[in-house]
């Protein structure tokens, strides 16, 4: 921790502002000892001057040094392992283990990312060469390829210090695209977020890149980050964080005399539909599943399962007998900030006293203020259906059990799901035609569908889907994990006509990067 400075990183400056704040240990709740300057908008606005200052440079600089630049990064994240652990353990009351399998995935997307672009195909190249001779008029010769969007301003998350943070998934990909980033900084963390920083700054200086490629703006109101959105050199913005925040920023993005693209994810409550075939074999086995996904890192993931729908009867009953006695032991653990522990115990207490539900397990009062148990809650299907505000997104280890009377109520509420990351099917091979009429609803409504799985956990992979239509994200066609997160900040540039000496290196006639092209409809790496 003494390696800390509290300061900001401008265009490859620390720098330090008057006014500073500590972060808590969720765990004891004690003032940590680092005190961190505020941001402020003249930063942010030096920041995203010297990301558009070598905007430019960055995204032509060959592919093989950028991908040499991301792996660097990584290894500079991994020489700080043990730092990072012991201030994030400090910061957010994470275990050990916990930290360090998220700074393993951090630093394997970065090197995902790294191969990815290597690989070449995330251009999108595709020439349609002319045709002269066509009738009744000749084809010029056509070409596409992605180019770099520009900077990118991204949010740090709460619950997600490292993956979705400073180095996390967003700044992976847009660096990987060749966009600098601009980091606003998450104030619950500010100490894992500067040694990531001084990571990324060590790689910026190894590799002789431009100062102004990362910066790092800490703390700070709300001006701040709706200052950043509104920077006209910004273009483009990734945020992983609560719906309300998100829309108010996505409004301001949409409204700027040139709007952006703005990447919320905003959370979910992921049902999981219990099919009865299933539920007749294995309904503690799931009980038990379910349990140990919904109290995961205490229910601070946006794909953690907060909804559970089934149908009434002896393997439901079953079903939540098993899960109660689970839950009902699990002693307070402490969630990342008093803020959202509060917002928690506030939301379920007033959830216990709602006489449209049926509390099964309530919050327990903790001598803590970080810290929380788990609540479960029961209402039946028309109680659901008539209560449109029970669909919002609780943050933290709660959930609703939705009983349905017979398969037609499953379908009806699958299809008037709002829009989620994910959806689960538990079943077996007998409940197929039944799943099978979920299906069209779930794949309407949902970034990713599970069988017989839970949505906490997710893969960094070329297939993977971490999105949902509103409000699980603001834009459903998009990804914030997986190789499709680099489509976010591309745009396609195509020319017509251009000399083969003006041509990106992935259009070129020689294909120097040996790169896949689509060429008058056929893929390969051949030259012309």
């Amino acid at each position: 921790m003494s390696s800390l400075t509290g300061k900001h990183l401008i265009d490859g400056e620390w720098i330090a502002t008057e006014s500073g704040f500590k972060s808590h240990n969720p765990t004891n709740n004690t003032e940590n000892e680092t005190s961190f300057s505020h941001g402020n908008v003249d930063l942010m606005d030096q920041a995203a001057q010297a990301a558009a200052n070598c905007a430019e440079t960055f995204a032509s600089l060959p592919v093989k040094a950028r991908a040499d630049f991301i792996r660097t990064i990584a290894d500079e994240i991994d020489a700080r392992g043990d730092a990072i652990t012991e201030i994030g353990q400090a910061e957010t009351a994470l275990p050990a283990s916990r930290l360090e399998g998220e700074r393993g995935r951090t630093v394997g997307q970065l090197r995902f990312f790294a191969e990815w672009i290597e690989e070449g195909s995330w251009l999108g190249a595709r020439i349609d060469t002319a045709l002269p001779d066509r009738a009744p008029l000749p084809r010029p010769d056509i070409r596409v390829s992605n180019k770099a969007l520009g900077p990118v301003a991204v949010f740090g998350a709460s619950n997600f210090p490292l993956a979705f943070s400073t180095a996390g998934g967003d700044t992976a990909s847009a660096l990987a695209a060749g966009c600098p980033v601009v980091v606003k900084a998450h104030s619950a963390h500010p100490g894992t977020t500067e040694l990531v920083a001084q990571a990324i700054d060590a790689a910026i200086k190894t590799c002789n890149f431009p100062s102004g490629v990362f910066s790092m703006i800490q703390g700070g109101d709300q001006s701040v980050g709706q200052a950043i959105v509104k920077h006209p050199a910004i273009k483009a913005v990734g945020f992983t964080g609560s719906l309300a925040g998100g829309r108010a920023l996505f409004d301001i993005a949409a409204s700027r005399p040139d709007p952006i693209p703005f990447y919320g994810e905003l959370g979910s409550n992921n049902p999981v539909f219990l099919m009865p075939s299933i539920m007749s074999e294995k309904a503690d086995a799931i009980a038990e599943g379910w349990a140990a996904s919904l109290t995961m890192g205490v229910g601070q993931f946006c794909t953690n399962p907060g909804i559970i729908v089934g149908l009434k009867g002896t393997e439901l009953d079953s079903f939540k007998t098993k899960a109660i006695s689970i839950l009902k032991d699990i002693a307070p653990q402490a969630m990342l900030t008093d803020r959202i522990a509060a917002a928690y115990a506030n939301t379920t207490k007033a959830l216990a006293g709602d006489n449209r539900l049926t509390c099964l397990l309530s919050t327990q009062d903790t001598n803590n203020p970080f810290c929380a148990t788990p609540a479960i809650f029961e209402i039946d299907y028309a109680g659901w259906k008539a209560n449109s505000d029970l669909s919002e997104e609780i943050f933290g280890p709660a959930a609703f059990i939705v009983e349905c009377d017979n398969l037609e109520q499953m379908e009806e509420l699958s299809a008037n799901l709002i829009g989620q990351l994910t959806t689960t099917i538990q079943m077996n091979g007998e409940d197929t035609e039944a799943a099978r009429n979920l299906m069209p609803h779930l794949e309407r409504n949902s970034g990713r569908v599970l069988v017989n799985g839970f949505p906490t956990g997710v893969e960094v992979c070329h297939a993977m889907v971490h999105g949902g239509p509103y409000p699980a994200s603001t834009d459903s066609r998009s990804t914030s994990v997986g190789s499709k997160a680099i489509e976010r900040f591309v745009r396609p540039v195509c020319y017509q006509n251009m000399p083969d000496d003006l041509l990106p290196e992935a259009l070129k006639n020689a294909n120097p990067l040996g790169i896949q092209r689509l060429i008058d409809g056929v893929w390969g790496t051949n030259a012309l």
